[in-house]
């Protein structure tokens, strides 16, 4: 593990921290305290099983920029909210610059691609691939809210919807992960 790694991890876990804060600060210092450790020793529980299968080391580093562009996106959103009054715009703007964090994270961090690789697809067309995953992400996302919606369950319907969105996101996770390493940033 490198450095970069750690500091990375660090950061990311403070964003998601940040976030927490959000729904229960009371519990401000644990977040900020124990978040940043976490992210930073499942990267490296990560990084010694990706010594012999790297994908795992992809995934964890693939999730903490994940979480990363989500409180840039959610953070975004809540600023041009306090700007402007609310519209889809507003939405779609932070939309984008999650997805652009996550692009520069998975490009640079999690998938390690080289800036200088003369083999490596141009960044405009590389970043059309990924855009094109993330969309693509965004129709599982809803197809997938929508069918595990449909499931009959004897949980309230709150707490099932939570879950249904969960497992929406974890569908979806795993089509951008895949799409990602093969399509986007294939070696």
């Amino acid at each position: 593990m490198t450095k970069k790694d750690i500091i990375f991890a660090l950061i990311c876990g403070l964003a998601v921290a940040w976030i927490g804060t959000d729904f229960f600060s009371k519990y401000a210092l644990v977040f900020f305290i124990l978040l940043p450790v976490l992210s930073v020793f499942g990267l490296w529980v990560a990084d010694l099983i990706g010594k012999k299968f790297l994908f795992v080391r992809q995934a964890a580093k693939f999730s903490l920029a994940g979480g990363f562009a989500d409180v840039v996106d959610i953070k975004a959103f809540q600023l041009l909210f306090w700007l402007l009054p609310f519209s889809l715009f507003i939405k779609a703007i932070s939309f984008v610059a999650g997805t652009l964090v996550k692009y520069f994270c998975d490009k640079y961090w999690a998938f390690n691609t080289p800036e200088n690789d003369p083999k490596s697809t141009p960044m405009h067309k590389e970043m059309i691939k990924f855009f094109l995953v993330a969309g693509v992400g965004l129709l599982i996302n809803v197809v997938s809210f929508y069918f595990f919606g449909k499931i009959k369950t004897s949980m309230p319907a709150k707490t099932w919807t939570e879950l249904v969105i969960i497992l929406a996101t974890i569908v979806t996770a795993v089509w951008n992960f895949c799409g990602y390493k093969y399509l986007v940033f294939k070696k």
